[in-house]
């Protein structure tokens, strides 16, 4: 699905304002499964304005990203949130976002605002407890009994100071 919103007599009425909403799925704006698993579509919600040098498009897109979390190694799932907000002017320079006669393509901007807020670690809950390091066992659904101190060798002299 295109993600294009018309400009067409909007670039001639100063202060025009008006709502948008696309439904589409990841792989269509260019976000690769290497990138993130969506599961279902992603809305695209938001706001386009006319502020006279430019259109205003601000808005949110919700999706429900797919992941395997980098502790404990559950599946997991959580519906996200992402906000954008760009400028564009008509015929701007390479360096500024713009728009021809066909209005303004929205899917780089999606993609670009997914791409970018997608977390650098992915944990299923914030207090996940992870796995043992010795026996594998998920910490989340109880405690293995072992004993999981780990003492660095080069350190293991200013251990035995302490006990004298």
């Amino acid at each position: 699905m295109e993600m294009r919103l018309r400009i067409g007599e909007r670039e001639e009425a100063l202060g025009y304002k008006g709502t948008f909403r696309f439904e589409t799925a990841a792989e269509t704006i260019g976000v690769q499964e290497r990138d993130a698993r969506f599961s279902g579509p992603v809305l695209v919600e938001g706001t386009l304005e006319n502020t006279g040098g430019s259109f205003r498009v601000t808005g949110e897109i919700r999706a429900r990203r797919a992941f395997v979390c980098d502790r404990c190694l559950a599946e997991a799932e959580a519906a996200e949130r992402y906000s954008f907000a760009e400028d564009f002017r008509k015929g701007a320079s390479d360096d500024e976002a713009s728009f021809g006669d066909d209005g303004v393509d929205l899917a780089p901007l999606v993609r670009d605002a997914i791409l970018s807020s997608l977390p650098i670690r992915n944990l299923c809950r914030p207090d996940c407890k992870g796995l043992c390091p010795k026996c594998g066992v998920d910490l989340n659904q109880g405690d293995c009994g072992c004993d999981r101190e780990i003492t660095d060798p080069r350190l293991a002299v200013l251990k035995d100071l302490l006990k004298k």
